[in-house]
C-alpha cells in the first residue's frame, strides 16, 4: 500500500508543478489549493494557495535559467508534501485519483516527435538499424555466408 501512494503522491506532483508552468494553472490552483488544504493542521487554502504561488514562481525562474534540478526540487517537495499527507490521511487518496483525473483535460499534452529515417544505396546482407538508444539487441541469421550472390553473377 505505502508503494501505491508513494506512486500517486509522485503523480500527483507532477501533474500539479506541470500545470503551475501553463495558463490553465489560474483555473486549477484553487482546486489544488483546497485538496491540499484539506486535513493540514491550521492551514487554510489561501496559505496553501500562496505556497504553490511561491512554487510556481521558483519553477518558472528555475526553467528560465535552464536550472532542471531547482525545477526538480519543485515537484519533489510537492511528492513529498502529498506522500505525507497520503499516509496520514488514506482515504485522500481515492479524492486525489478524482482531482488528478479531473485535472487531465488541463494537463500539457506530450510533444509529439516524428523521425523520418531511409537508407539509400549499397547493397546490405544484414539487418540495418537506425534508432536512438538501443541496447540488448541479438540477431540471429538465417542464411549462411555462402550465400550471399557473387559480384558480376546474374
Amino acid at each position: 500500500m505505502e508503494a501505491e501512494l508513494t506512486a500517486l503522491a509522485a503523480s500527483g506532483a507532477t501533474a500539479f508543478v506541470g500545470l503551475m508552468a501553463t495558463e490553465a494553472w489560474n483555473q486549477v490552483r484553487g482546486r489544488v489549493a483546497r485538496f491540499l488544504a484539506r486535513g493540514e493542521d491550521g492551514e487554510d487554502s489561501e496559505a496553501v494557495d500562496a505556497e504553490l504561488e511561491e512554487s510556481r514562481v521558483a519553477l518558472l525562474a528555475a526553467r528560465r535559467s535552464g536550472d532542471e534540478d531547482g525545477a526538480a526540487d519543485v515537484t519533489a517537495e510537492w511528492r513529498i508534501r502529498l506522500r505525507r499527507a497520503l499516509r496520514d490521511n488514506p482515504e485522500a487518496a481515492r479524492e486525489l485519483r478524482g482531482l488528478l483525473d479531473e485535472l487531465e483535460p488541463h494537463q500539457p499534452a506530450a510533444p509529439t516527435v516524428t523521425v523520418n529515417n531511409s537508407t539509400n544505396g549499397g547493397t546490405y546482407y544484414s539487418q540495418v538499424i537506425q534508432g536512438h538508444d538501443i541496447s540488448g539487441l541479438t540477431f540471429n541469421g538465417g542464411g549462411a555466408v555462402g550465400s550471399r550472390p557473387e559480384p558480376g553473377a546474374g
